[in-house]
């Protein structure tokens, strides 16, 4: 009918087609005829019966863009309105309308109602749930950068982190990686309120935000008794009570949440040193000396601890309370009387406040417990301190105490070389001489005695010979060697040289297998000497023929070239 140009007669068919309430592509087909005739207002009435039809939301939106596209502004608004107007408040209704809000709010944008489009936007995120609503919000998103001021536009990325964060939640309220995050964003959110001087209500609901986002997580406590469990746990309680303390300033309320929180851990299990010491030091900086004190000493008394004890003396050295400290480091040995860095701690805290008689009491009580957890430490400590005293005599006494008890190689060799380095003069002669010269001056040194160091690593190499050593003889020779190089003669030099092994191969039967096997072996010059004379000086006449072989060949070598 349309190519015999009867008009008429084609809208007359489809009328009557239209009576069927045919598919989508049938009614755009009529309308695409009277828009070929520029019968704009009878294709909006088709518009509107075809809603009446089919009301969703795509049909919708073509209806909207139509009426955009002819220029009635108006109109489209009145679609666009209508069709929300027609979903209603339900939550699966404003679901689907998505498409209408997206379409409604970008018409808005190209007419440069831009405030128009955000209310829009708003409206339709403020209804939709956010776990369905990413699309829109990704528009949402895209028009803030384009339009957007930039408080409006970190608004809206902090809109879209909180969505993320809630969707991962939901998947695994435990994940305590996730609460950190999101705790950190409401936090950041509330620093940048206060920073731009926002108002009182709005910094109140920006920190009921961040306190609704800690207590959503602290709630979330780890299941079962395994300390592992709690460790990522409990940082979000500390966290808390600083947010509380530090930007808040609700210091009473810091003060609950440690303490909701030392109740809440299972202390007969296990303990956290770092709660105990933070609410600790928490009532130090509200200058409550006596509640700081009375939580270290219950936490102590309920679940002793090293890094309890650490952090109760730490403040009480702070508060210049050293006879509290001195009573505490007592308490820490009694704990645990095996610990050698307690030890040691509680002498240098003697040895500061210049009280050197009970320094070296601390030290000897030290060494003289049966078990100690790293000894060598502890006598390290006590030997150095000697040496800073320049009490030479006793720190040679300690040495011998030293070998006698261990007979190590390492004992040995620093015993040698503490005979020969110089060190400070006897304390009681600074004294004097820092009365008549300047702080600044150099302390004097006492030389050491290389004859003595001498005698020392021929002790030390005869008693290692003696107990069988072999590996430990060489890094006692090599050490000799080298101090011989720069304290002795070359005589004193090829005497330690000659006194070195030599490595040989040597046949025995294996007990296992019953072969014949070859294996290298360490063979020292006085040991071979003293049990087979007549085979040592034949393995030494054959090396020194190796090695007059090996400078023969390297010579021919060089003349080669």
């Amino acid at each position: 009918e349309e190519l015999l140009q009867n008009v008429p007669g084609a809208r007359q068919v489809f009328e009557r087609w239209m009576q069927w309430e045919p598919d989508d592509k049938a009614w755009q087909a009529y309308i695409k005829l009277e828009q070929r005739y520029n019968e704009l207002d009878r294709a909006s009435t088709i518009y509107e019966r075809w809603i009446a039809v089919r009301p969703e939301p795509r049909v919708w939106v073509k209806w909207g863009k139509f009426e955009e596209e002819r220029g009635k502004l108006d109109k489209a608004r009145e679609v666009f309105q209508t069709a929300l107007e027609f979903f209603g408040d339900d939550e699966e209704q404003i679901e689907k309308a998505q498409a209408v809000f997206g379409a409604f709010a970008k018409m808005e944008t190209r007419l440069k109602e831009y405030e128009r489009a955000r209310v829009i936007y708003k409206f339709a995120l403020s209804r939709i749930p956010r776990s369905k609503s990413a699309g829109l919000y990704a528009s949402y998103t895209k028009f803030e950068k384009q339009h957007g001021t930039r408080n409006t536009l970190e608004n809206t990325v902090l809109g879209k982190r909180r969505i993320q964060y809630e969707d991962e939640l939901s998947q695994d309220g435990r994940n305590y990686d996730v609460w950190f995050d999101y705790s950190r964003l409401e936090e950041g959110a509330l620093r940048d309120l206060k920073d731009e001087g926002a108002t009182p209500e709005e910094e109140e609901s920006a920190t009921a935000r961040v306190r609704e986002v800690y207590e959503r997580a602290v709630a979330q406590v780890p299941p079962g008794g395994e300390k592992r469990h709690w460790r990522r746990y409990i940082f979000l309680w500390l966290n808390y009570a600083l947010f509380e303390e530090i930007e808040a300033r609700d210091y009473s309320r810091a003060r609950q949440i440690y303490q909701t929180a030392v109740n809440l851990v299972p202390h007969k299990q296990f303990t956290f040193a770092k709660l105990w010491v933070m609410f600790a030091k928490y009532e130090v900086r509200r200058l409550d000396l006596a509640a700081a004190r009375k939580i270290l000493g219950t936490a102590i008394g309920m679940c002793p601890k090293e890094a309890l004890f650490k952090g109760y003396i730490e403040l009480e050295i702070e508060l210049r309370e050293f006879d509290r400290a001195r009573t505490l480091y007592e308490k820490y040995i009694e704990f645990d009387a095996a610990n050698s860095p307690a030890w040691i701690k509680f002498a240098e805290l003697e040895s500061q406040l210049q009280d050197f008689d009970r320094t070296r009491a601390i030290f000897e009580l030290g060494i003289s417990q049966p078990s100690l957890s790293m000894p060598e430490l502890l006598w390290k400590a006590y030997i150095d301190f000697e040496i800073e005293e320049g009490e030479r005599e006793t720190a040679r006494s300690l040495y011998e105490r030293l070998v006698t008890l261990s007979g190590h190689v390492k004992v040995w060799i620093a015993y040698a070389l503490f005979e020969a380095e110089p060190i400070p003069i006897p304390r009681t002669e600074r004294e004097d001489e820092d009365e008549d010269e300047d702080e600044g001056a150099e302390v004097r040194t006492v030389p050491g005695d290389p004859a003595r160091a001498r005698a020392v690593f021929e002790r030390g190499y005869k008693d290692l010979k003696s107990k069988g050593f072999k590996s430990e003889r060489v890094a006692l020779l090599s050490v000799w060697k080298n101090f011989e190089q720069m304290h002795g003669t070359e005589a004193d030099v090829s005497r330690v040289d000659g006194m070195m092994p030599i490595s040989t191969k040597r046949r025995h039967v294996d007990p296992e297998t019953g072969e014949t096997v070859e294996d290298w072996d360490i063979v020292f010059a006085d040991d071979e000497r003293e049990a087979n004379p007549t085979s040592f000086k034949f393995l030494q006449m054959a090396h020194a023929w190796k090695k007059s072989q090996a400078g023969k060949d390297l010579g021919i070598g060089g003349g080669g070239r």
